[in-house]
């Protein structure tokens, strides 16, 4: 099963907190949108490579607690282990997508808002179990 889609647009259209658009063996494609004012949340993958790539808006990356600034056009990679947090600084949405390997939501799963995916245990377990 492979995928398609132009990837600007996707962000550029979406306007929910997080939007799984496709699932794979071995890798994950989301769209995310950070209101201002908004974060992801600090997490940890403990066996997730995370890889995301900014397409408008401002903000700041906090990996380890180092903090840089991200803009379009920015990646940021996150290996396994890492502390980080994605935070909207800006005076706009933060639009950018993220490609996780191995997955670590559930296939095809959508979270209008953060407080929607803090909600939903069932995602949150998915993540933690991957290997």
């Amino acid at each position: 099963m492979s995928y398609q889609t132009n990837i600007d647009q996707a962000c550029i259209d979406n306007d929910f907190f997080r939007r799984v658009l496709f699932t794979g063996k071995k890798t994950q494609l989301v769209v995310m949108e950070i209101p201002v004012g908004g974060e992801i949340g600090v997490e940890t993958h403990a066996n997730v490579e995370q890889l995301l790539f900014f397409r408008s808006g401002r903000g700041q990356a906090v990996l380890d607690g180092e903090v840089t600034i991200v803009e379009p056009g920015d990646v940021v990679v996150v290996t396994p282990g890492t502390k980080h947090n994605f935070r909207n600084t800006g005076d706009e949405a933060l639009k950018l997508y993220t490609v996780y390997a191995p997955a670590n939501h559930i296939e095809g799963r959508v979270h209008r808002t953060k407080k929607d995916a803090d909600a939903d245990v069932d995602d949150e377990k998915f993540g933690e179990m991957v290997e």
